[in-house]
């Protein structure tokens, strides 16, 4: 069993990140520059957002973080997204999720220039991808394919089943795994709530990508040996230590590991890559792809 790690993976990423910057600022060029949103005083949203910023600056990127008042109005939030549209030294930005209810997630994510929207949420960034075209891949599945290629995991002609079926996860990975690409070139089924017999389906898995958000969803009775094993839930189960909860993915990792051939890590694994290829995507977004 090899675990596919996700926090050295992704420091490697951001060291060869931090060489290109360099050679850029050498040409005597200004540096990429990634912009985030946040609105409101939401804890998770402010700590991801931070680990943003401070992963900017370990690779030499310039950042901005614009901190909203979750009572600003939707007019008010679609102006600020369109000065940053406008703003030519800014490459990439986001608009960090969830935002208050009495805005319109779509519409604010909509608005975004697709050319910045380093989160590859934009309708025309996925359909881009879903074509196999240049463009910025959200940054979750984004980075399972470069765990996968990085590690060398062989997909091709493999039936690999995705459980969740999000925009943000699920489905891009599901569209990514079967195209014609390495990795990719696998058989894929998308699973969700509604599938039955879903034990079925993934004891058949060479791979698994799991995107559920259950704790210990995936149990060692659902996986054949061999299975290459991917983990993208990320949920907070509480516990008697001094936090008061620990991180849990949505495989049961003692017993599932036994029989897996790869397996990544949680946390360790899929989450650490996210914000690796948030900052690659920047990177591209700077170059023009």
């Amino acid at each position: 069993m090899i675990i596919l790690d996700g926090k050295k993976t992704s420091n490697d990423i951001k060291t060869e990140i931090a060489e290109s910057v360099k050679d850029i600022v050498a040409k005597g060029l200004r540096p990429p520059h990634l912009a985030a949103v946040i609105v409101g005083d939401d804890g998770a949203s402010l700590t991801y957002v931070g680990s943003k910023v401070r992963a900017c600056k370990r690779v030499g990127f310039e950042s901005t973080l614009i901190k909203l008042p979750e009572s600003i109005s939707e007019n008010e939030l679609l102006n600020k997204v369109n000065e940053l549209n406008k703003d030519e030294n800014i490459d990439g930005y986001i608009v960090q999720l969830p935002l208050p209810k009495h805005i319109d997630s779509q519409k604010i994510l909509m608005a975004v220039d697709a050319n910045k929207d380093v989160d590859g949420f934009h309708p025309t960034n996925f359909g881009k991808m879903s074509l196999n075209l240049p463009t910025f891949i959200s940054a979750t599945p984004f980075g399972i394919m470069e765990l996968l290629k990085r590690y060398k995991v062989e997909t091709s002609g493999k039936h690999t089943v995705v459980i969740g079926r999000s925009d943000i996860v699920g489905r891009p990975i599901s569209i990514l795994m079967s195209q014609k690409s390495d990795p990719g070139n696998s058989t894929v089924t998308l699973a969700h709530s509604r599938t039955k017999n879903i034990k079925e389906l993934t004891r058949q898995a060479d791979i698994i990508i799991s995107a559920l958000g259950v704790p210990n969803f995936l149990k060692e009775d659902m996986v054949k040996d061999g299975a290459v094993i991917i983990d993208v839930g990320i949920t907070r189960v509480v516990d008697s230590s001094v936090k008061g909860y620990k991180i849990v993915g949505d495989v049961d990792y003692e017993n599932v590991s036994k029989k897996s051939s790869f397996i990544t890590p949680v946390p360790g694994g899929v989450g650490p890559m996210t914000i690796a290829m948030l900052l690659k995507n920047t990177l591209l977004a700077y170059k023009g792809y």
